[in-house]
């Protein structure tokens, strides 16, 4: 949802009442709750004009839905089965029908990560792991950050050689957060965890906190270590780009964010960004870039980081390839 549309949102659900709003709020996820809620929080008065055509386009958008087929949730069962099979479709559709949720842990994405930290921070490093792989990236990383050095290291050594979750260890996991196991025997183990996992959930950590944590797992595992350095990405990493990538991340990132994320950028990255921009648009952006004063560094690393989301999604759907020498055939 970009700030236009969150805007538009907040307008909405602050214009139809707290009961109706409340019954909105059911169905998002914690993500989009936080943003709304902050951009809820901000608004304190807004032109009349604005939430009449807010409202306007809401009326016309519900005005053009019309119910597709008579029973949603039995089309999306029929859909995935045929396409997947029967054992592939069944733990796709508990999640997406929220009929059972397998992972058990639901209630901790609601949570925020000191919290769940010290909920957890006793328990197996197993065990902890096992939560932190079911949870988003930047979501695992704040935890890990909260936890002891020893228990992070251990955690993470534990992530990176994960290579699958039984249905017991679901159990066992759900037990420890006093929570109903929905699940099902003949599910075959989730595909969670390994170096990858590992990689992007350092990722969303400091410099200084992935150097500690790489370096603890290379002397317990140095072949192990090199495996996940090599599947992690950072922000310099933007150099290895081809221009055809660079341009279509350029297309998904804001001006103001791409200013602060440059901040703590070298003058070759920064230069490589401005040669894939149109000349006025450069322009625009060095101006911005010498006019703009001091920044926290947490600012910087946290843009940065929103922008290697974006990287990231991208090489997921295949349009970039990352690393370089992904030639044409990787923009298709």
């Amino acid at each position: 949802m970009d700030d236009e549309g969150l805007l538009n949102s907040a307008i909405l659900l602050m214009s139809i009442g707290e009961e109706q709003a409340a019954e909105v709020f059911k169905y998002l996820q914690p993500k989009e709750v936080q943003r709304l809620g902050e951009t809820m929080s901000k608004l304190k008065s807004v032109d009349n004009k604005k939430v009449e055509t807010v409202l306007d386009e809401f009326r016309s958008a519900a005005g053009a839905q019309s119910a597709l087929v008579s029973d949603t949730n039995e089309y999306v069962k029929s859909v995935l089965q045929r396409a997947l099979g029967e054992d592939r479709a069944a733990f796709l559709v508990d999640r997406i029908l929220q009929g059972r949720d397998v992972s058990g842990i639901e209630g901790l994405k609601w949570m925020d990560p000191a919290t769940i930290a010290e909920l957890i921070r006793n328990e197996h490093p197993q065990i902890i792991a096992t939560i932190l792989v079911h949870l988003e990236r930047d979501h695992a990383s704040g935890i890990l950050k909260d936890l002891p050095e020893r228990v992070r290291n251990e955690v993470v050594l534990r992530i990176a050689t994960l290579d699958g979750i039984q249905p017991n260890a679901l159990r066992e996991l759900n037990e420890v957060l006093a929570k109903v196991l929905a699940g099902n025997d003949q599910f075959k183990k989730a595909a969670l965890g390994g170096t990858k996992a590992a990689a992007e959930i350092l990722n969303f950590m400091g410099t200084s906190g992935e150097t500690a944590v790489v370096d603890s797992i290379r002397e317990a595992d140095a072949d192990l270590a090199q495996k996940i350095v090599d599947q992690m990405f950072v922000f310099d990493d933007l150099l290895d780009l081809e221009d055809k990538a660079i341009q279509l991340v350029l297309r998904e990132v804001q001006g103001d964010a791409l200013v602060v994320a440059l901040k703590g950028a070298s003058p070759e990255l920064r230069e490589k960004i401005l040669k894939n921009m149109s000349s006025r648009a450069a322009e625009t952006l060095r101006d911005d870039l010498e006019s703009k004063g001091p920044v926290r560094l947490s600012e910087v690393e946290g843009q940065q980081k929103e922008i290697l989301k974006i990287v990231r999604r991208l090489a997921d759907e295949g349009q970039i390839a990352l690393g370089g020498g992904g030639g044409d055939d990787a923009f298709v």
